[in-house]
């Protein structure tokens, strides 16, 4: 078997076991992770945020109406066979999107009704408790 031979480091000068030839040059294990190893990802990078600006300020408006909302609607508006009588949630009835804030189609409803117009959407619309969204 054929043993390395120590050869001079051109960066500390010392006899050592050559790690990696790099353009003509010969370093050792240590010098090459000093001068030229793999570098760490910078630490500074800036996250994006979860949410913008704009939706922040959307979901903070939309807190408060619907806080107030609930509170002047405490009963489920939609009382279908499954109701409990007392609303815990907001049905948008044309969708979120641009009507997030429109209080107009908000209704509020239990969570089992909620489902029940979510699970059934011709009936729901035939029922008015939803609206077409196209």
């Amino acid at each position: 078997m054929i043993e390395k031979k120590k050869k001079l480091c051109n960066n500390c000068n010392t006899e050592q076991f050559i790690w990696k030839n790099d353009k003509g040059s010969r370093y050792c294990k240590s010098c090459w992770y000093k001068s030229k190893g793999p570098t760490a990802k910078p630490l500074n990078k800036k996250r994006i945020n979860p949410k913008s600006k704009k939706m922040q300020i959307l979901d903070l408006a939309y807190s408060k109406l619907r806080r107030k909302f609930m509170e002047e609607k405490p009963m489920c508006e939609a009382a279908l066979h499954c109701c409990n009588g007392r609303s815990t949630d907001v049905h948008h009835k044309k969708g979120r999107g641009k009507y997030l804030l429109m209080v107009s189609t908000w209704l509020s409803v239990c969570r089992q009704c909620h489902n029940y117009i979510e699970e059934h959407p011709e009936e729901a619309i035939e029922l008015g408790y939803s609206e077409k969204r196209i």
